[in-house]
């Protein structure tokens, strides 16, 4: 079930893709709008706000990664990328460019739908937190603030997705341990059977890429373990 009337922007210039889609989601309750390219995609997401898009890899005007690339310059709305390719690859520079999941064509509107209902919940735990969890996390120089989905290092803010947002949560959740990917995957997307290890990986090494503009490393790297939070003297 959809979680309320959220608006969803489906940029595909194949009219079938956008038809399926479309009546998926519109089944589940949301409201969509669809477009074919991405200079469109561009003009919707100027006058309206979108809680989140379907992209096409494979655009007639652009490429769906490029299109990702300029959205997550300035907006962190959630983006699961359609493509007719199933290369690795693909797959990773998605996710590394900002995508919040990626789905190989064809698929199933099942499989679409449990996606981004998937996606949705990640992002409301975010943003709403538990009410019974301490809102302000963080060590030193970093600051994770739940209730205002916001993290900053000395001062400066760090602009994360919310899938990124979710994993620092995780982390520093549990300052003090090492976790497993198996155990952040559980942790970080609670609702989603479909992250891989690899896909872990990834979104780990965007939050690092983004905290190298202040000269910072949130995570580390416990090799044949997993990951822990950056807290201890020696970090």
């Amino acid at each position: 079930m959809a979680l309320g009337k959220r608006h969803i922007l489906v940029v595909d210039d194949e009219p079938r893709i956008r038809d399926v889609v479309e009546y998926a989601l519109v089944r589940d309750g949301y409201v969509v709008d669809c477009v074919a390219d991405g200079r469109s995609a561009i003009q919707q997401l100027a006058t309206k706000r979108f809680d989140l898009i379907v992209l096409d890899v494979m655009l007639p005007d652009t490429s769906g990664l490029e299109l990702c690339r300029s959205i997550r310059a300035k907006d962190s709305v959630p983006i699961l990328f359609l493509s007719a390719r199933s290369d690795e690859v693909d797959r990773i520079v998605g996710l590394e460019l900002g995508g919040d999941d990626y789905l190989v064509k064809p698929f199933s509107p099942r499989e679409l739908s449990a996606r981004v209902t998937a996606i949705l919940r990640r992002c409301e735990v975010v943003q709403n937190g538990d009410e019974a969890a301490i809102q302000q996390l963080g060590c030193g120089d970093l600051s994770i603030d739940r209730e205002r989905h916001e993290v900053r290092w000395a001062g400066s803010v760090i602009e994360l997705t919310a899938t990124e947002f979710a994993l620092l949560v995780a982390l520093y959740d549990r300052p003090l341990l090492v976790l497993t990917r198996a155990q952040l995957i559980e942790r970080a997307y609670p609702q989603e059977v479909h992250v891989s290890e690899r896909t872990l990986d990834t979104h780990v090494r965007r939050i690092r890429a983004k905290f190298r503009a202040v000269s910072a490393d949130p995570i580390r790297t416990v090799n044949g373990v997993g990951y822990r939070a950056a807290v201890d003297a020696t970090d």
